[in-house]
């Protein structure tokens, strides 16, 4: 695969997982949704490239009930405050980076963010808990492998990181507007960084697997106004969680 070749792969499946649809003139996807005839239970029937939204057999998000020590490498974040763009798909709000200078290392692996989007309520749930914000950032490396990092966000203290991501979004979906202000990924996490990691999928069509997926333990907060306003805009964009099919999760 020539080097063009393998940048537009990574950057389509980036877009997938924050559900931003990726029409091509040749072979237009098919419409998905959250209800009615293109909910998630129907995603796998939708299309042949959804197949494996049913028959997949590591499919995310997950319940995190029952996890094994091991020991497992510190993540090494490396976010800058960058320039971004914010928009709503129709799927997600999702802030799209415009320059690839922050990352993530992992066990000798740098991973570039791609972009991040949220899920109202959380995909992933820890002991049967469902949140009622998830944030995903998506990342890839070198040969286009993805890894999503997770946060959990609870009603608390107000953040202001996402009220400039808020204050930017359109007043109809589709409509992609520039943040303010650059926006810096990391205070959007919290400081304490233990987490799970489990093999997973994309969250939303084609359902790809073979994704990294490492859930932070520690919530974030953001003001009840401020979900309030995701909720306006995401309306329950949350799959289902998936069965494990014998998968470990450790942490």
């Amino acid at each position: 695969m020539t080097r063009l070749n393998l940048k537009k792969t990574v950057t389509a499946l980036a877009l997938s997982l924050g559900a931003m649809v990726i029409v091509h003139a040749e072979a237009p996807h098919a419409h998905w949704g959250y209800e009615g005839d293109v909910n998630p239970e129907k995603w796998g029937e939708l299309a042949p490239d959804y197949a494996i939204c049913k028959s997949g057999r590591n499919q995310s998000p997950v319940n995190i009930d029952r996890s094994y020590n091991a020991p497992l490498d510190a993540l090494g974040l490396h976010y800058a405050a960058v320039a971004a763009d914010v928009i709503d798909n129709g799927h997600t709000v999702q802030v799209t980076p415009q320059s690839e200078s922050s990352y993530l290392q992992l066990a000798g692996a740098r991973y570039t963010l791609k972009q991040f989007h949220f899920h109202a309520p959380s995909e992933n749930q820890i002991k049967g808990k469902s949140f009622p914000l998830e944030g995903h950032f998506v990342h890839a490396d070198k040969d286009g492998n993805l890894l999503v990092l997770a946060v959990m966000f609870k009603p608390g203290k107000q953040n202001p990181q996402l009220d400039g991501v808020l204050n930017a979004l359109g007043g109809s979906a589709g409509e992609s507007r520039k943040l303010e202000r650059p926006v810096n990924a990391a205070a959007l996490l919290p400081k304490q960084r233990g987490y799970y990691r489990f093999a997973g999928s994309l969250t939303t069509p084609p359902c790809s697997e073979g994704v990294t997926w490492i859930v932070l333990k520690t919530p974030m907060t953001l003001s009840q106004a401020q979900l309030d306003r995701f909720a306006a805009h995401l309306q329950h964009n949350n799959r289902p969680v998936q069965p494990l099919n014998g998968r470990v999760i450790v942490d």
